[in-house]
Formats: C-alpha cells, structure tokens, sequence
C-alpha cells in the first residue's frame, strides 16, 4: 500500500484543525470582551462609532452617542472596549500628559542662545565672527565681487550683457 495519499490526508487534516482553533479562539475572546461590557464604558463599533454604553442587556447595549442620542446595538456591534484616556483623547480631544510638570522644550533653539548682552557685545566678548547664514541676495553677491575686482564698471558691463542676453523659459527651445 502507497502511505503517500494517507500521510497528505493527515497534513491538511492537521492544517484545518490549526485554523478554526485559532479562529474559535479570536472568537471567545471577543465574546467575553463583549460580556464585560458595563454601563459607563467607551466603546467603539464595528461600525467606527464612538459612544458610551448607558445600559447593557443580555444579547443588546444601549449607547449615549450624544445628547439626547441614545442608540440600541445588538453586543456583536462592539468592536473594542476602550480606556477612559484613550476614549478621551479620541472623542473629545483631550490629551492626558503624564509628563505636566517636566520642562517645556522649544520649538526652536533661539531661545538656547540668547543672551543678555547686545550681540555685538557677545561677539566681541568670545572672539568670534558672527556667522550669516541667512541668503544673500544676488545684488549684494555683485557688489562684492566689483569690490574685489577693478570696481562698479564691470559690473555694470556685466548686468547689460545679462539684460541683452534673451531669457529661455521651459517652454521655449532654439530647435525649429
């Protein structure tokens, strides 16, 4: 006899025993979650609501989603029970900090690096140069370099060989 048939029965045997013993579990689970359902918790649906359960019987909740909303839903409708802070911070956006008291940290490090004295006063005090890193404009950038070199002529013969010279834009090409 040929084991080879036989031996290939008892693997997927084995195989849906392993996956409906997973899924009966995932199930009892949530059917003692749903059993511990109590008047005051929050809860969402599976639906995607939000609401507190005002009362809870044996195969229904009654949930206040509002004001003057209450809701009856049958206990499968109960998708998750949630904590107090987390059902807070959902519904109503409030943010329970644990760390109130710690130091608050900036936004930004100016606040690090200020000083009581004048900037200048600083600057000179430690020796150092002070550092722009802010961009410089185009105008400023020629200036400097006229400076550098014979003086303001060439750069004004530069800017007119720049105004004469037509621009391209994206749309534009020298191939006809």
């Amino acid at each position: 006899m040929n084991s080879l048939p036989l031996l290939v029965f008892i693997v997927l045997i084995a195989a849906m025993f392993l996956m409906t013993r997973s899924t009966r579990k995932r199930q009892q689970q949530a059917t003692q979650m749903r059993n511990e359902v109590q008047p005051g918790n929050g809860v969402r649906t599976i639906g995607g609501m939000y609401a507190t359960v005002k009362e809870v019987h044996e195969d229904t909740v009654l949930l206040d989603a509002g004001p003057g909303v209450d809701l009856l839903f049958a206990k499968n409708a109960i998708g998750a029970i949630l904590t107090d802070d987390e059902y807070n911070r959902i519904v109503h956006g409030v943010e329970h900090d644990l760390k109130s008291d710690a130091d608050v940290v900036p936004d930004d490090a100016s606040s690090l690096t200020e000083t009581d004295d004048e900037p200048a006063e600083a600057a000179a005090a430690s020796d150092d140069k002070a550092v722009d890193l802010g961009k410089r404009d185009a105008a400023e950038d020629e200036a400097e370099a006229a400076e550098k070199t014979d003086g303001p002529a060439e750069s004004a013969t530069a800017e007119a060989k720049a105004d004469e010279e037509p621009k391209k834009t994206d749309g534009d090409s020298d191939a006809k």
